[in-house]
């Protein structure tokens, strides 16, 4: 079962684009959350992690702050 993907992100983001690039050619679907533009799910993110900087992924609702390869590896089981 694939595992639920969020990735709150901007579009000048070079390591959220990374991410979704990462997560696009290990062919892990994901959800992408604008919070440029969405400023509840902006408020969401920082409520869930204290963050305010994205990337900010969440894997099954466990937050990664960064794009952090070696831990998105060991959620995904990849």
């Amino acid at each position: 079962m694939q595992p639920k993907v969020i990735v709150f992100s901007t579009p000048t983001c070079s390591h959220c684009n990374n991410a979704k690039r990462y997560f696009r050619e290990n062919k892990i679907r994901f959800t992408d959350v604008d919070v440029s533009r969405d400023m509840k799910a902006a408020q969401d993110m920082q409520r869930r992690t204290g963050q305010t900087g994205v990337p900010v992924i969440l894997i099954n609702n466990r937050p990664i702050v960064g794009f952090d390869r070696a831990k998105i590896n060991r959620l995904l089981n990849i």
